[in-house]
């Protein structure tokens, strides 16, 4: 079973929080980790800004697992690509800044490209950004996203198909991060895994729940144990494949939004432990 030492949130989870607050409340409560997203970051999105950022991250004492989220490298333009890249290095620079082992990649897609030229582009993409993640001490995690993502947010959908860019890519800097609630119906999740492990890369381990019916494909994950996955049967796939990092809740959810988020957070605590 699963302990808070072992456990890690993402700021999109509490997403009310502003990323002092987030990070004062998961250090109280016992939580190892936070998993930032740039909006808490970013001035141009709202955010305290990078040295504020970093200043919040330490004093709180908490591991930062990932920075999220780097990626959506495919465009028909080639300047659009250049602009991708270089957005994605300068993450790098910020994820080096906040103490984050990795940024997480959600690789993109858009209508005008066919899939496989997107995936062309994918690994392209990742592999003009490498030597500066190497340069920055930074991995990069290639998450596949549920296929019901496939038109524009993801042309990387399975294990295997994250796996092959990473084939492609031959660096040991990129790796992939496993989200349940992107993969748990694949039949061939157990053997993904595996094979993960045995290449050394699996970076990261996303949990939450898939509720039934969903309401909302992007804005209606439940809290782990409160759907179909079977997330602790997928946390000891991960273990047996060596992945020793933190569990990472990441949720979102509009109607767990609404609700009082130290509430939220006790159950959030409570679920990771009993439910994942």
């Amino acid at each position: 079973m699963p302990e808070l030492s072992s456990c890690a949130v993402h700021t999109a989870t509490l997403k009310p929080w502003d990323l002092a607050t987030t990070c004062s409340k998961l250090a109280a409560a016992g939580v190892a980790g936070v998993s930032i997203w740039r909006d808490k970051v970013a001035p141009d999105e709202g955010g305290v800004g990078l040295e504020e950022a970093v200043k919040i991250v330490k004093s709180s004492g908490l591991a930062v697992p990932a920075y999220v989220r780097g990626g959506f490298f495919p465009a028909a333009d080639a300047g659009e690509r250049r602009v991708a890249v270089d957005h994605n290095k300068s993450m790098l620079d910020e994820a080096a800044a906040l103490g984050a082992e990795q940024v997480v990649l959600v690789v993109g897609a858009v209508p005008s490209v066919p899939l496989n030229a997107a995936r062309v582009q994918v690994a392209e993409g990742i592999a003009a950004c490498v030597e500066h993640a190497e340069a920055v001490g930074v991995k990069l995690a290639i998450e596949p996203l549920h296929p019901m993502y496939a038109a524009d947010k993801s042309c990387i959908n399975t294990i295997a198909s994250a796996r092959a860019v990473c084939d492609e890519v031959d660096h040991p800097i990129v790796g992939v991060a496993v989200d349940v609630y992107h993969v748990w119906w694949d039949p061939d999740l157990e053997a993904q895994i595996a094979a993960l492990g045995e290449e050394s890369r699996l970076f990261g381990f996303h949990v939450c729940d898939w509720r039934v019916p969903t309401r909302d494909l992007l804005l209606d994950r439940a809290l782990m144990g409160d759907g179909c996955i079977d997330v602790a049967g997928i946390r000891k796939m991960v273990e047996r494949a060596g992945f020793a990092g933190l569990g990472e809740v990441e949720i979102f959810s509009t109607e767990h939004w609404a609700e009082d988020q130290d509430d939220y957070l006790d159950r959030i605590c409570g679920r990771f432990v009993s439910a994942s």
